[in-house]
């Protein structure tokens, strides 16, 4: 019989990327969490209002607010992903374990903003920036992210 205290959806996948070293056990912190959401929330309004004068920094913020949602469900949880390359797209991996289905298929959207947002941090000739439509197609993505870890916060427990 399981824990009923555990979460057990993805849980395979969550300690692999433990044991690899991808993410890391912290103390969890449902009061950061929830300022992170917040934080998030604001991003995205933030966000509408310089969309059309700087849509990159526009789409950056899109980006934060989502990542922050993500990253709060896990901090809630007592999960971090450890710094360096790949840590962003450790929050969609890690996330998506454990809440699909029903809803991973939701967050999905993520990948694609951070692939956007990291060609117009490091722009070359060949990948765009993001663009104002760019941001209009990332906002309600960004908001279902937020939304979704507004569901779950009160019901994942710890890890």
């Amino acid at each position: 019989m399981s824990d009923p205290l555990r979460w057990e959806q993805g849980r395979v996948h969550i300690d692999a990327l433990i044991a690899e070293g991808r993410l890391q056990v912290v103390h969890p912190n449902g009061e950061l969490a929830e300022l992170m959401i917040l934080q998030a929330t604001r991003h995205l309004a933030s966000a509408r209002t310089v969309s059309e004068i700087d849509p990159v920094g526009a789409f950056q913020l899109v980006y934060d607010g989502a990542r922050n949602a993500l990253a709060a469900i896990l901090l809630n949880q007592g999960l971090r992903p450890k710094g360096g390359d790949g840590a962003h797209a450790v929050l969609l991996t890690a996330t998506r374990a454990q809440l699909h289905p029903p809803l991973g298929a939701d967050l999905d959207a993520f990948d694609w903003m951070r692939r956007t947002r990291n060609e117009s941090e490091y722009p070359t000739t060949d990948a765009p920036v993001a663009s104002a439509e760019d941001v209009e197609e990332a906002l309600p993505a960004a908001e279902r992210i937020i939304e979704i870890a507004v569901t779950v916060l009160p019901r994942m427990p710890v890890y």
